[in-house]
């Protein structure tokens, strides 16, 4: 006999309840009308999966914890990994049914260019002046040319050319364009413009408001990224008892799981190895930690199938005039 989900709850409301204490009523209108095609409402990402060992070490960790994966991403970049390597993580992730996504050229704290280090952060992580963007279309053709069908994204300008490159034939038809956190945007104008310049799956900043979600919901149904624990240097933020209510919110939505209290690894090397492969498996722990959560909540139903991770049809500019 199969057992029932349990209904859904909001956190302490029954006790909150019990004693009198006001529970804010949730308003179906806020509810996002969106899913990915397989008709799920939310999947699973692990961040920071710099090359094949860390990727050994999420597989050894989500297979132990039962954690299941849709998506592992690398941040280092493209670049930092060999033929090899990359060949081999393919290769992984296609007998796990999961999606393999690595960044694309060289970024702004990465160049000669020194705005990124002031105050203001000058013109941010994004591709700096034409060497740069070309530096990201070697690196999108030689991943793709080694099987990689997910591709990481700083910067418009490499969006919108990768995308053409797409429609064009010069990158397969079934490639992905992951917006990167480093350029997520804030406001559901910016969101709709990442889309329609070939944006597949758009990574928010994890101090968006559920309103904002809800905002973003309203223009575009571009599945959406969002850390529900957020690296130091992206905030640091832990949002795990909200989880529920950025699913109801922001469906479709990649759940990613970074970890806060670490030390970066970009660029990853030799040097970092046991930093990267203990936080590798802590990612892959605090996803089980909310996956418990959500399931005692009621609220873990909605899951894709593994293996899906084809975004649906979006809207882009016209091409032709570009």
């Amino acid at each position: 006999m199969t057992a029932q989900p349990s209904p859904s709850r909001r956190p302490g409301a029954s006790a909150l309840a019990a004693i009198g204490h006001p529970v804010p009523p949730l308003d179906d209108a806020d509810a996002s009308p969106h899913a990915f095609p397989d008709g799920g409402t939310w999947r699973t990402e692990i961040p920071s999966v710099e090359g094949p060992e860390s990727l050994a070490a999420v597989l050894k960790e989500a297979g132990r914890l039962d954690v299941p994966v849709h998506r592992v991403s690398q941040g280092s970049g493209i670049w930092m990994l060999t033929d090899s390597e990359i060949t081999e993580m393919v290769g992984a992730c296609a007998e796990h049914k999961m999606e393999l996504c690595l960044f694309t050229g060289p970024r702004g704290t990465w160049d000669i260019g020194g705005s990124t280090r002031t105050p203001s952060g000058g013109a941010g992580l994004r591709a700096r002046g034409h060497d740069a963007v070309a530096g990201s279309v070697e690196d999108a053709l030689r991943a793709a040319e080694l099987g990689v069908r997910c591709l990481l994204v700083a910067d418009e300008g490499v969006l919108w050319t990768l995308h053409r490159m797409r429609t064009r034939g010069l990158l397969p038809a079934d490639t992905t364009l992951k917006v990167s956190a480093l350029i997520g945007p804030v406001n559901p104008a910016a969101y709709a413009v990442y889309e329609q310049l070939g944006g597949d799956s758009l990574n928010v900043p994890s101090d968006l408001t559920p309103h904002h979600l809800t905002e973003i919901r309203k223009v575009s149904r571009a599945p959406m990224d969002m850390y529900v624990e957020a690296p130091d240097d992206l905030g640091g933020y832990v949002r795990m008892y909200e989880i529920a209510e950025l699913i109801r919110r922001g469906a479709p939505l990649y759940l990613k799981f970074g970890l806060s209290g670490a030390a970066g690894i970009y660029p990853y090397g030799a040097h970092l190895r046991d930093h990267a492969l203990a936080t590798a498996r802590e990612r892959v722990r605090r996803g089980r930690l909310a996956l418990d959560l959500l399931a005692r909540h009621g609220a873990d139903v909605g899951m894709s199938p593994l293996g899906a991770r084809l975004p649906g049809k979006l809207r882009r500019f016209p091409t032709e005039c570009s």
